[in-house]
């Protein structure tokens, strides 16, 4: 596995502990009550690490091991308060890559402090993983652009202060014609319809998006007009490990949860420890643990390397794949152990295998995963 670096190994005894001291305690009510964590947001404010994983010029590491570091023990205790990170992180490094230094003065000091929330939308109800097939349409109006259209699950929109959200420029299906706009929220025209109900990551808001002839002044585009959508994708793309880190903090959750129920429970007289079958399933469950955090730890790692290109998308699509299946498998596994227990809501573990579904999908489906690194073994290959 990838040895933590200096940084990294401050951050993970920094928020280790918090978590253990401050979060923990909440993890359950967040997920049951499914209301905005805001006194965690204001905990991660505090802590000051809205920026960890970018330059030191806004106030970060600029490391994203230690990113991935702070998003996993975080979720080893709760995965909504790891998640507030994650969506901060997104328009972030989105502005980052692809904003002017206008456009980086005005929103990123903000987002870093925690005085500014933001969200990031591509979604929509004809197309989730088919990015070129959006509807939503940016015409060119006097002083900039009217957008009309509609998305779903953007997450965070329901308490940000603006949204990062796609949209098409041209007429075509090319992904070369979409676009990237700032959209703030109390922009007239756009609505943010009501937050869902989710089976996890109850406690961050995902919303549906109505675009009626919002106008933005041409300054709100990111990045060039047909060049800007690229240049975010790529940075999202350089984050994708942070999302296998949010897998794995799942992944050791339900194994720590797993340890102290067979420790504390029993069967036929004897401790659950006691019991071969069981003790095999642990073995299984760690031996997954391990090999996708060395995944996301190496993806990580080559990332602050500056190792881009088809070698980093190839170790970032396999650490997010392989880290969210064994975060599902072990969740399932816990469950297992746990027993009736495992599917009542007075047991937190049932919490940790509806937030592992949830990772098998988002940011990319695992089919989608499977597709990149299989066209890069194929295209890779040298008879």
């Amino acid at each position: 596995m990838t040895d933590l670096t200096p940084t990294a190994l401050e951050t993970q005894a920094l928020i280790r502990r918090v978590a253990k001291d401050r979060v923990a305690s909440r993890a359950d009510e967040i997920d049951k009550s499914a209301e905005y964590p805001q006194d965690m947001f204001d905990l991660l404010r505090e802590l000051g690490i809205f920026t960890l994983p970018f330059p030191a010029e806004y106030g970060g590491q600029d490391s994203l091991l230690a990113g991935c570091v702070a998003v996993e023990e975080l979720g080893r205790v709760c995965y909504n308060t790891g998640y507030l990170l994650v969506v901060q992180w997104t328009p972030f490094g989105a502005i980052m890559a692809a904003g002017t230094a206008a456009q980086r003065q005005r929103f990123l000091p903000g987002l870093a402090s925690g005085e500014l929330r933001a969200a990031f939308s591509i979604t929509e109800p004809q197309s989730g993983s088919d990015v070129a097939g959006i509807k939503t349409r940016a015409v060119k109006a006097d002083g900039g652009y009217r957008l009309n259209g509609a998305k779903i699950w953007c997450t965070n929109a329901a308490v940000s202060d603006f949204i990062v959200l796609a949209a098409k420029t041209g007429e075509g299906d090319s992904r070369g014609q979409i676009n990237f706009f700032i959209v703030p929220t109390e922009s007239p025209g756009l609505t943010i319809g009501p937050k869902e109900d989710k089976l996890g990551a109850r406690g961050v808001p995902s919303s549906p998006l109505f675009l009626e002839d919002v106008f933005l002044p041409a300054e709100n585009m990111l990045g060039p007009e047909g060049g800007g959508f690229k240049q975010v994708m790529q940075a999202l793309a350089l984050s994708r490990p942070i999302i296998a880190a949010r897998a794995v903090g799942l992944a050791q959750g339900a194994l720590d949860h797993s340890l102290r129920f067979m420790h504390e429970r029993q069967a036929f007289n004897q401790p659950l420890t006691d019991f071969q079958g069981l003790r095999w399933m642990l073995a299984d469950m760690a031996m997954g643990v391990e090999a996708a955090r060395g995944l996301t730890y190496k993806a990580a790692a080559m990332t602050d390397a500056g190792v881009r290109g088809k070698d980093l998308a190839q170790a970032a699509a396999i650490a997010k794949a392989f880290s969210s299946d064994t975060a599902m498998k072990v969740a399932t596994d816990a469950v297992q152990i746990f027993g009736a227990s495992g599917i009542s809501n007075d047991f937190p573990i049932n919490r940790y295998f509806r937030d592992a579904k949830v990772v098998q999908i988002v940011e990319g489906s695992n089919q989608i995963q499977r597709n990149i690194i299989a066209k890069n073994l194929i295209d890779g290959f040298e008879a």
